[in-house]
């Protein structure tokens, strides 16, 4: 792991990811209402934050460091998003519960969206600097 993914370039990658999803979140609550739940804004949005404050605790400790480190950040940031991701699930719940089927769902197929958007990212970026040494 010695070349740092540039954290613009990242940062890029998932504003352009999540700009996607609200697209396909929209057509989704114009086409299917009774299944959409009114979180969805907010769940990208925590999407989006966390994915990029998690990912940032990898990015800054990746440059130069050897592959026990690489792995004890990525195991630091998936425990903090995992922990969040439970305190925002279970606080949306506890406080509105009619819509707590609907929100669950769409926060579980989100958080394996961006679970798989991250791992994609962390592959390719790997795999090209594999190609490059």
């Amino acid at each position: 792991m010695g070349k740092k993914i540039p954290i613009r370039k990242f940062s890029f990658r998932i504003i352009l990811f999540t700009v996607i999803l609200a697209g396909l979140s929209v057509l989704f609550q114009l086409f299917f209402p009774q299944l959409a739940t009114p979180a969805m804004p907010f769940i990208l949005l925590f999407f989006f934050l966390i994915t990029l404050f998690t990912m940032y605790i990898v990015l800054r400790t990746q440059d130069g460091q050897d592959g026990k480190k690489f792995v004890s950040s990525y195991m630091i940031s998936r425990t903090v998003k995992i922990l969040s991701c439970l305190i925002f699930l279970f606080l949306y719940i506890f406080l509105n519960k009619k819509d707590s089927i609907r929100f669950a769902i769409t926060f579980m197929v989100i958080y394996f969206l961006y679970a798989i958007f991250e791992i994609i990212i962390l592959k390719k970026e790997n795999e090209s600097e594999s190609t490059a040494v």
